[in-house]
């Protein structure tokens, strides 16, 4: 007998995960308040085929970006891959020792990666024409240093023999964002696993929030992926870690000040980023750049924000009590950057028809 739970009811659609030991085995969609049940199967796995399975109902409310929520589990890999997650923190911490901006580089690149085509290892792919994300103009300032991270995490869970092959690059990358947070003295969660990587990657598929855009405009791409203001801010908060190239500030800097700037962080912002500008110069976003701390939000409030994107929020009524929160209450931005990073992960998400377990995660089987 079938249980069905329906956890939502804002869509107009609905996605059905029939999960057998804890595991998606099936994800079918039908539209919500239907009198008749017409299901559209996408997958059915050959192994359960007449056995008793639970049904999850949820909405996916971006449907139309490929964005449906599978009810995948932190356990996905329990008799997979045991070892799955000391594997790849051991690769992550070896990095960061290596690489005061490791973690920073690699944060940036999962919250990239989720928001081109969904949370699934697409920006790894290196097409041999360079028509692929990683080319694009928006994601070209991403730093080496989060891709290494990656390969080495991928290296690492790979030399497992138990593991080889059989686990995502999509899902390390997950299992790293959060490591790298985590061990740089942020909060740390249960991610989701059971993702599977996309298939392939074009550089048109890029369309990134920008660092120029204010509130509304940022809101307007959070809001078609699912996501809300609090979600918004939480993860700008990101920008605790790590810094960000002049070709992002300079606008704000020359030929006049952007009067969101604190005048005297501005002579800073000229001291570091020359008016001929140079790409490969870049600026911390906050004092603490290798501690995932509140501090981001407190440069926010002191007009030192040092995108145009970061500033935006402290200036807008939606998001600026979110701010002033997050300022004086770490623990309060922890929390919702927990709920946020786990959102942002069920962003896109490929199923066994849709998607591959990549043996190279820069390139295709």
């Amino acid at each position: 007998m079938l249980s069905i739970t329906i956890k939502e009811e804002e869509a107009d659609l609905e996605a059905v995960a029939l999960v057998k030991d804890e595991a998606v085995v099936e994800i079918i969609t039908t539209k919500k308040n239907s009198s008749q049940l017409n299901f559209s199967k996408t997958r059915m796995a050959d192994d359960v085929a007449g056995e008793e399975v639970a049904v999850d109902i949820v909405p996916t409310s971006t449907i139309i970006t490929a964005s449906v929520y599978l009810n995948y589990i932190a356990t996905y890999y329990a008799n997979i891959c045991p070892n799955l997650e000391s594997l790849v923190q051991g690769a992550v911490r070896g990095m960061m020792a290596s690489s005061p901006i490791a973690a920073a580089a690699t944060l940036r690149l999962f919250f990239h990666d989720c928001f081109i085509t969904g949370c699934d290892a697409s920006l790894l792919i290196q097409n041999p024409n360079n028509d692929d994300e990683q080319h694009s103009s928006e994601t070209m300032f991403l730093r080496a240093d989060g891709y290494k991270t990656i390969a080495a995490a991928k290296a690492a869970v790979d030399a497992d023999p138990q593991c080889a092959n059989k686990v995502s690059c999509a899902d390390i990358m997950a299992l790293a964002a959060r490591d790298a947070v985590s061990l740089s003295g942020g909060p740390t969660w249960k991610v989701e696993l059971g993702r599977y990587d996309a298939l392939g990657a074009r550089a048109s598929d890029v369309d990134l929030p920008l660092t120029t855009e204010d509130v509304p405009a940022l809101m307007k791409r959070f809001s078609a992926h699912g996501l809300t203001v609090d979600d918004l801010v939480a993860l700008s908060g990101g920008h605790t870690l790590g810094a960000t190239s002049c070709v992002f500030v300079n606008s704000r800097i020359y030929p006049t000040v952007d009067a969101f700037l604190d005048p005297s962080f501005a002579s800073q912002l000229q001291g570091i980023c020359p008016s001929n500008l140079d790409p490969n110069t870049f600026v911390f976003f906050d004092q603490s750049v290798t501690s995932f701390d509140n501090n981001y939000f407190l440069m926010v409030q002191q007009k030192k924000g040092v995108l145009f994107s970061d500033s935006a929020l402290c200036f807008d009524s939606s998001s600026k009590g979110i701010v002033d929160k997050f300022a004086v209450d770490q623990n309060a931005f922890f929390t919702q950057f927990m709920s946020s990073m786990v959102r942002l992960g069920r962003l896109g998400l490929k199923t066994a028809a849709t998607g591959e377990i990549r043996a190279t995660c820069t390139k295709p089987n």
